[in-house]
């Protein structure tokens, strides 16, 4: 988590308005920007760097992060939707990130052969970040 100043070194009084960085439960840190820390933690786990099944919980009001990698929540899969305009890419603010050519592909499964190479399937969306998982408290925050 980069620029995160571990617990031990925190002085509230340098930061007063430092946003808490919790893992698993255990507070671990503080950051001074948790806008970049959620959308670059988003970002790992939409290109599978950490584990899909990862919560991400972002507390704007009591400023905190919550990570949970722990077993045992109930997860559900939803669609991805971009967050912010991005005209180099022909994006816009709100349309999914699932294209039509995903959508032909997925098609196209069903006339292959168990075992495919060509195969895309359900995880190639979860691998591209087109589908994410999500327990109910980080659905809240999302």
């Amino acid at each position: 988590l980069r620029n995160m100043e571990v617990l031990e070194e925190y002085d509230p009084g340098r930061y007063p308005n430092a946003t808490k960085v919790f893992l698993n439960g255990a507070w671990i840190g503080v950051h001074q920007d948790p806008k970049a820390l959620v959308k670059d933690v988003q970002e790992l786990r939409r290109t599978n760097q950490i584990p899909a099944e990862v919560s991400l919980i972002r507390d704007i009001r009591d400023r905190e992060f919550k990570i949970f990698s722990d077993a045992g929540r109930v997860m559900r899969p939803l669609f991805v939707v971009h967050q912010e305009d991005d005209p180099e890419k022909g994006v816009e603010k709100g349309t999914l990130v699932l294209t039509k050519d995903m959508v032909r592909r997925l098609e196209e499964d069903q006339s292959l052969p168990p075992g495919d190479e060509n195969y895309f399937g359900w995880q190639s969306l979860v691998n591209a970040g087109v589908i994410e998982y999500m327990d109910a408290e980080e659905e809240e925050t999302a």
